[in-house]
């Protein structure tokens, strides 16, 4: 064997040995947390894996809601009754009618605005941006004590404390 073709064999055999050194060691050097085990997972990872939460997020804001009520007509009614009757007590003969319809077309209107804001309602919108970016929005009749930031946990539709 001549002397290229030798140191052509040690090459590749050095070659060869190293390829497999370096893939020990990669494969040994992967799981540095648990060596010896390389099927088990890491320590980061089952911790990782056992306290990720998919329901939990931040409150991100909370807004009232007023919804304005519906006018039945009876506070038009009532209204036009007591603005004609005021209307009526202003002036006399033609400026008297004037006056009472004015004060009938006025007091239906206010009247029916008061029957409106009787009936509104109040609701609060709070808003959860969930840890996987995505936002879920809850309504709530009485005011909360959630403020913007606080950690929370969403169960069975329900906000609840994440601490």
């Amino acid at each position: 064997m001549n002397t290229q073709n030798k140191s052509s064999y040690l090459l590749m055999r050095v070659t060869g040995v190293t390829a497999i050194l370096f893939s020990v060691a990669g494969i040994m050097g992967c799981n540095m947390d648990n060596p010896g085990n390389n099927a088990a997972p890491t320590k980061s990872s089952a911790y990782s894996s056992r306290t990720k939460c998919t329901d939990c997020g931040r409150i991100e804001s909370v807004q009232e809601v007023v919804t304005r009520g519906e006018g039945s007509g009876l506070g038009a009614v009532g209204g036009a009754v007591v603005g004609g009757a005021v209307g009526h007590q202003v002036g006399s003969g033609r400026g008297q009618d004037l006056a009472t319809v004015a004060g009938a077309v006025g007091g239906a209107v206010a009247g029916n605005e008061i029957e409106k804001r009787a009936k509104s309602t109040k609701s609060y919108a709070i808003t959860v941006r969930l840890d996987d970016g995505s936002s879920r929005v809850f309504y709530e009749a009485s005011p909360p004590t959630w403020r913007p930031g606080d950690q929370v946990k969403v169960t069975n539709g329900a906000i609840q404390s994440n601490r």
